[in-house]
């Protein structure tokens, strides 16, 4: 995947419980590598689902390479993070991005995530909130939100079926068509904005062995949660953006959480015209919206 990271990133490595988790970040020209360790921590943390890979944000934290040191990992089970051959638990990821965290940062960090990631940073922060300094979220939903899950679009029986899994993997995830459709149909609201770049990039990561597992897990629904159940605990000062045509995770779902807690998430924006990928569709706008959070955020 490293290909596909904007220029100056490279990659470096680290161990979790559950094997190494490879993440981007500063390594050559044109960023002042010498002065990264002194930056305060900006860590990028990617979606769930086929193909997703930390070039999710990889058009979004080169803004801000100047000021802070970025950390974009590839989550285990996606990328070029490790892909342990496992039945995936809400657990494994709660653990493993505690524990890249811990280790590759000493002072409380600073957080932007998406969908599900965004909503198990939540549960993160309520059970260690001296890890975090401030959390920037897209669309968080734990996908079975008040009880109301967004369904599947296959049947239990016929995703959990011996080698037919292996089947659904390769048609929907492991060529270049299904990955096209996935991303035109459901994460963006507009089809022309999807280069290829983000094509051959999410077909990369959905190629790496063993990566059907993760995906699967996703496609199950082991790794749903209701997040009204937790966002009311949490107390790190949260920013929320939606895009206004988010499939799944409509904008009344997110204005309905958020309004669970008003005195950590501090604002809720609507971008418009996007879907669940607003850093991918617009990422001039993602861009400009935390820039004006992390110029306050200097000035505290």
């Amino acid at each position: 995947m490293l290909q596909f990271q904007p220029p100056g990133f490279g990659h470096k490595v680290t161990q979790t419980s559950q094997g190494a988790m490879v993440y981007y970040t500063q390594t050559a020209a044109p960023w002042s590598v010498a002065e990264i360790i002194d930056l305060p921590p900006l860590i990028f943390l990617h979606n769930f689902g086929g193909g997703s890979s930390a070039y999710e944000w990889s058009k979004i934290y080169p803004a801000f390479a100047s000021t802070h040191r970025i950390l974009a990992p590839d989550l285990i089970g996606w990328g070029d993070s490790a892909h342990p051959v496992r039945d995936y638990q809400i657990s494994d990821y709660l653990t493993t991005i505690s524990e890249f965290i811990r280790q590759t940062c000493t002072s409380p960090v600073t957080v932007v995530a998406s969908s599900l990631t965004a909503a198990l940073i939540i549960r993160l922060a309520t059970q260690h909130p001296f890890l975090f300094r401030s959390l920037f979220l897209v669309c968080p939903s734990g996908f079975d939100d008040f009880g109301q899950g967004v369904g599947r679009r296959l049947p239990l029986q016929v995703i959990n079926t011996p080698l037919l899994d292996n089947i659904i993997y390769a048609l929907g995830a492991e060529n270049e068509l299904a990955v096209r459709n996935f991303l035109e149909n459901f994460l963006f609201a507009k089809r022309q904005r999807l280069s290829q770049e983000t094509v051959e990039a999410y077909l990369s990561s959905a190629q790496q062995r063993n990566a059907k597992f993760a995906a699967l897990a996703f496609l199950r629904g082991d790794l749903y949660f209701d997040l009204s159940l937790y966002i009311s605990q949490l107390s790190i000062p949260t920013v929320i953006f939606w895009g206004k045509q988010a499939q799944f995770t409509n904008v009344k779902l997110g204005e309905r959480l958020a309004k669970l807690n008003s005195d950590a998430i501090r604002a809720f924006h609507v971008i418009s015209d996007t879907g669940v990928l607003p850093h991918l569709e617009k990422p001039e706008i993602m861009i400009g919206l935390l820039q004006r959070y992390f110029v306050e955020g200097s000035r505290e």
